[in-house]
């Protein structure tokens, strides 16, 4: 994988080698970035904000009084199409710091990144490149799907090619790939690791209403076809919000009544409860924090990336005391970004096991929520922030070790939950 194109941002360890003494450079001072809001400790997103900090100061510093953008223009995706290359192979302390256990990129940093990528990519779109009009605030609203299609090795460089599929009147979708070689490099060309699409919306920095963004049009054959099928699904997501909860089938019916049987068993004859089970809420974990300054964005408010970040650390922790085995990540579900977090905000995470599926014995799958609260103990509030589902397996050597592994099922206790389960069973 080359790094030699301009819109290729390279991407270098943020700290000095332990085995390098040579002084740096007086050419390669860095601007102090602890002067500018989100930096979140991820190399990828620093050379982010290195590489588009002429846009993000005049977003910083808007002239007073500016008026909002008066003409739409029409991009491209190529204008603002974005590689980030990650050379692993060669910077040891970059491949420090994405190395997990398993000698693979962590996930959560890598969450962060393609959070940050995606916001970068929103912005140079819907800017109109004019320092005199007022700058749109850009957020994520949601994120349709990240799925992991093979292990991300730390060890072989990888790149990130992000741009734009989809924009609507105040909406725009940017689909990510995270793309990695083979080891063997003659035998396999790169391949696409993971997959991700984020969705912004942008809203009037002044007045906070839903603003007009820039228009989208594709030249290439794939890039009409995946503005289509982004059009598709958000039609599909507009349906979904519209519609009412609709009342239990008969064959639904059934299934909810299986689900609470088991359920009140080990509520009202807990000896005699299959061993083989356990309650939702006997997997539940959390944790909490104290959003801090550093976790913001250039809108000073929590990076989303962040939130995904510690999200998906508490779900891995939650598979990990449930299967006793280290889980294997393999996708995350739609999330919706239902409410914003302020620094010093009290947030809360709160996990669970919702279901298992335990149909496929080489891959049992293990499915996580995780709600992350802002709560206001002042005047007594908390209000759910984002809703979070992550699917997990086992890793297959973990499991070779332990030839008498299984999964518990896992059974409600409520009604409530009952049903809970039976719709993202359905989603």
């Amino acid at each position: 994988m080359k790094s030699s194109s301009p819109k290729c941002i390279p991407v270098v360890s943020t700290f000095a080698s332990p085995f390098d003494v040579t002084p740096p450079s007086s050419d390669s001072t860095r601007k102090p970035l602890s002067l500018w809001p989100g930096m979140y400790h991820s190399p990828v997103t620093i050379a982010l904000w290195e590489a588009r900090s002429k846009i993000f100061e005049s977003l910083l510093d808007p002239p007073k009084d500016a008026p909002p953008q008066s003409e739409l223009l029409t991009r491209t995706p190529s204008h603002s199409r974005t590689t980030i290359f990650y050379p692993f192979s060669t910077d040891y302390i970059l491949r420090e710091q994405y190395r997990d256990p398993w000698n693979e990129v962590r996930i959560g940093i890598l969450l962060e990144d393609l959070d940050a990528l995606a916001g970068t990519i929103s912005v140079k779109h819907c800017s109109d490149d004019d320092s005199t009009t007022r700058p749109l605030l850009l957020v994520t609203a949601s994120v349709d799907k990240i799925v992991l299609k093979k292990p991300i090795s730390v060890d072989t460089d990888l790149k990130i090619v992000a741009s734009v599929i989809w924009v609507g009147r105040s909406s725009i979708e940017i689909q990510l790939e995270v793309i990695q070689s083979e080891l063997d490099v003659d035998a396999s060309p790169d391949s696409v690791a993971l997959t991700a699409n984020f969705i912004f919306v942008a809203r009037d920095s002044k007045t906070g209403k839903a603003a007009p963004i820039n228009r989208l049009s594709p030249e290439t054959e794939l890039e009409k076809l995946l503005f289509e099928e982004a059009e598709a699904r958000n039609n599909l997501r507009k349906k979904k919000r519209g519609g009412e909860r609709k009342e239990l089938e008969h064959g639904e019916y059934n299934k909810l009544g299986g689900l609470l049987a088991e359920g009140r068993i080990f509520s009202d004859m807990p000896a005699l409860a299959d061993r083989n089970s356990i309650l939702l809420k006997d997997t539940r974990l959390e944790n909490s924090l104290i959003c801090q300054p550093q976790q913001r964005n250039i809108h000073g408010r929590i990076f989303g990336g962040f939130l995904m970040h510690r999200a998906f650390e508490l779900a891995f922790s939650t598979a990990y005391a449930f299967a006793g085995l280290v889980p294997y990540f393999l996708e995350v579900d739609h999330v919706d970004f239902l409410r914003p977090v302020d620094v010093g905000d009290f947030l809360r995470f709160k996990s669970c096991v919702l279901y298992t599926q335990l149909d496929k014995v080489d891959c049992p799958l293990i499915n996580i929520e995780v709600v992350a609260h802002v709560t206001s103990p002042e005047i007594r509030s908390s209000e759910v922030s984002n809703t979070f589902y992550f699917k997990f397996t086992v890793r297959p050597e973990a499991k070779a070790r332990n030839n008498g592994f299984k999964l518990r099922n896992v059974v409600p206790a409520t009604e409530e939950e009952a049903r809970h389960i039976l719709e993202r069973m359905d989603a």
